[in-house]
């Protein structure tokens, strides 16, 4: 079996556009949550949402590629760009070698609804355009950058709700530790735009403390009413441990545990042993103590149901180790498709740099989150080990463990 480690990651997030800013962002408690004017003139209940920026592709790509490229797209591109040119990776070696992709994307609503749109406009469904069918795909993100980069392993979406991208890792990992593949570019995009998420504030699932918009994402607390959208693109360059040394790579951080479950049960709401089988799984894959763990960046994401039940699964695979725990949503929203891998490196920034960013706007636990050790505030400490959660709708959940590499 071979080890598994992380040489590159690259970030386009509400927090940042490169890991540097994304780390400060981290460190100061900046939080990334903006009130939408064009969203509350459109309809929607909560206005709130994460402020991403838009890729100025034009400076960076030709018309003809950029046609098949939605948002997510754009924002995978530039994100992956950041993480080859972190691993050292260049489009010659790229050309020499059989490198992978596995990205998580669960959703494509803008181009879709935009192109369609056009067809019942003109009644044509030429109007829809050259570009509309490789933009509209689940599989968008990783059917452009597998042309875009050339790369010719693995070529795969990973397309399972807000577990996707952890998921994505979690396969990148499995082949490489089983030597199918040497490496592989991994992680996640999400559209920021509104219309993915109409239908999410349909339901009543987003945070309406309007007037308060860096106080309303509130992981764990009492007072927590809802989620907030995000959106961004992260990507991480994972490798076996011999490529990584043959090459002479920068190694990061190596990947040491993943566990993953489903829930067998509500369609959107979750239960308390499904989580829990994941993250049991995650240790005992990796042959790991509870009490190696230094971190837990958890999924929370601002609900009820959601973040109660993920404190008593951490509760009970934890025991009275009271391990440190923040969900880094409290900054960006809910990043959804994104999560998974965004959160990864968000961890691995903290782990390198000595610090556990805090959770923003923890005041008061309620019955069920009362039993988790909730770091409220940024505290300056050292650990060498963090385990990530990422769960979804349809009870889809994915862990990944992550130790710190120091040569």
């Amino acid at each position: 079996m071979n080890r598994v480690v992380i040489t590159g990651m690259g970030i386009w997030s509400c927090l940042g556009q490169n890991l540097d800013d994304v780390r400060d962002a981290l460190y100061h408690g900046k939080s990334g949550i903006i009130f939408s004017q064009e969203r509350k003139d459109a309809g929607f209940r909560s206005a709130l949402c994460a402020d991403v920026p838009a890729v100025n592709i034009k400076k960076l790509l030709a018309r003809n590629v950029r046609q098949f490229m939605p948002e997510e797209a754009q924002y995978a591109y530039v994100a992956t760009q950041q993480a080859l040119e972190n691993a050292k990776i260049d489009q010659d070696f790229l050309d020499a070698h059989e490198v992978g992709i596995i990205y998580g994307n669960d959703s494509v609503a803008e181009s879709t609804m935009i192109a369609l749109d056009k067809f019942r406009e003109f009644k044509d469904t030429s109007a829809c355009g050259s570009g509309a069918i490789f933009q509209s795909m689940n599989s968008t993100v990783t059917m452009n950058l597998a042309c875009l980069f050339k790369l010719r392993g693995i070529n795969l979406t990973s397309s399972a709700a807000c577990a996707s991208s952890s998921l994505a890792i979690g396969n990148a990992y499995l082949l490489i530790k089983e030597g199918l593949q040497d490496c592989v570019i991994c992680g996640g995009a999400q559209e920021a735009n509104m219309y993915c998420v109409a239908s999410f504030d349909g339901i009543q699932a987003f945070s309406t403390r309007e007037d308060e918009p860096t106080k309303a994402c509130r992981p764990f607390d009492r007072d927590r009413d809802g989620l907030v959208p995000g959106g961004g693109a992260a990507t991480l360059i994972l490798e076996s441990y011999e490529h990584a040394v043959k090459r002479g790579a920068p190694i990061i951080a190596e990947i040491v545990g993943w566990g993953f479950s489903g829930n067998g049960d509500h369609i959107s709401t979750p239960n308390v042993a499904g989580p829990a089988r994941s993250l049991e799984l995650a240790l005992k894959n990796g042959g790991i103590d509870p009490r190696m763990i230094g971190y837990v960046n958890a999924h929370a994401t601002s609900t009820h149901a959601g973040d109660g039940r993920e404190a008593m699964a951490i509760a009970q695979c934890f025991g009275d180790y009271k391990v440190p725990v923040t969900s880094t949503k409290s900054q960006t929203g809910h990043e959804m498709w994104m999560a998974g891998a965004s959160e990864c490196i968000y961890s691995t920034l903290m782990m390198k740099n000595g610090f556990i960013a805090g959770s923003l706007n923890f005041e008061n636990p309620d019955e069920e989150t009362a039993c988790v050790n909730v770091i409220p505030q940024t505290i300056e400490t050292g650990f060498e080990m963090f385990l990530s959660n990422s769960f979804g709708f349809g009870g889809t959940n994915s862990t990944l463990i992550v130790k710190d590499f120091k040569g």
